[in-house]
């Protein structure tokens, strides 16, 4: 029950059941004071059951599920493959629902495209949840870093080791990270951090390393240029995260954080104030299309090399 003067819980459905779904999203949106979890939505019907279950609530599955799921919510949570969750993102936003998405918000420009265009006619709020926009010590120190400028280079490292001999990370099931490695599946959050600090990309080089790692070298609008290196199948004693700015000021990197939960609680309080005050977040779905476009630059080049 809504106490008479106070702001009612968004509702708020989930739409997919895999590890992402059951780490991070379900338990943060499960525990959110300012959320209500309308339901969970999987393929499987016995893992969306499993999942809804164990948060207290109902599971939706099939085609009709997905409607049920969007009339019963405000806005919906994806926890899909980049290119499941852009039509059903479409779907959503059509149907007047706020949107918060995984990155890549898909794999095809053309996908990405439909979404943001669908977002702006539907006039909904929406947010990419890219890790580093969120969590509460890294985007401090992206805001701080964006607003001292005078930066000449900077250098990002994202490597993971999910396929790496070894490994028994449960995510290394994913098909599409397997199939698209680490440039669409780290990328994104290496972008997102560079971009709001060095500006716009305005050139692109991408050459490709061993397995599925992936260098990038950028020329940003601000005049300063960056290197990025993205993977997946790095040892494990070599994977790591390292994103660092150098300029007039001197050297910062990038601090720790407390976890994707914690940060995906994050994303959630920037859709609810988009939502209420109309204004757009800057990790929106346009911005989300701006990251496939790039992506997509990318591994264009990494396919003629």
């Amino acid at each position: 029950m809504t106490t008479p003067g106070t702001t009612p819980p968004l509702r708020i459905g989930l739409l997919g059941t895999g590890p992402w779904a059951r780490n991070t999203q379900a338990p943060a949106l499960a525990a959110h004071p300012g959320v209500e979890l309308s339901g969970v939505w999987g393929r499987r019907a016995e893992a969306a059951e499993a999942l809804a279950t164990g948060c207290g609530a109902p599971a939706y599955t099939g085609e009709e599920g997905v409607d049920a799921l969007l009339e019963a919510s405000d806005a919906v949570a994806f926890a899909l493959p980049p290119d499941v969750q852009a039509p059903l993102a479409v779907r959503a936003a059509r149907a007047g629902r706020h949107l918060l998405m995984d990155k890549p918000v898909a794999t095809t420009v053309d996908g990405a495209r439909e979404v943001a265009d669908a977002v702006a006619e539907a006039g909904v709020a929406s947010v990419v949840f890219c890790t580093l926009r969120f969590a509460p010590e890294t985007s401090a120190w992206i805001a701080e870093q964006a607003a001292v400028g005078g930066w000449f280079t900077a250098r990002a490292q994202w490597l993971g080791s999910l396929y790496a001999a070894g490994s028994t990370s449960e995510y290394a099931e994913s098909p599409w990270r397997r199939e698209k490695g680490g440039l669409w599946d780290v990328g994104p959050h290496a972008l997102s951090v560079l971009i709001p600090v060095l500006g716009d990309v305005e050139h692109l080089t991408a050459a490709p390393g061993p397995v599925d790692t992936v260098h990038l070298i950028l020329r940003h609008t601000s005049g300063a240029s960056s290197t990025v290196t993205l993977g997946l199948s790095a040892p494990a004693g070599a994977a790591g995260v390292e994103i660092e700015f150098r300029g007039e000021r001197g050297t910062t990197a990038v601090p720790g954080w407390d976890g994707a939960r914690t940060a995906f609680r994050g994303a959630v309080d920037a859709l609810a104030e988009a939502a209420r005050t109309g204004t757009p977040h800057a990790c929106d779905a346009r911005f989300g299309l701006r990251l496939t476009e790039l992506l997509a630059r990318a591994a264009t080049q990494l396919r003629t090399r």
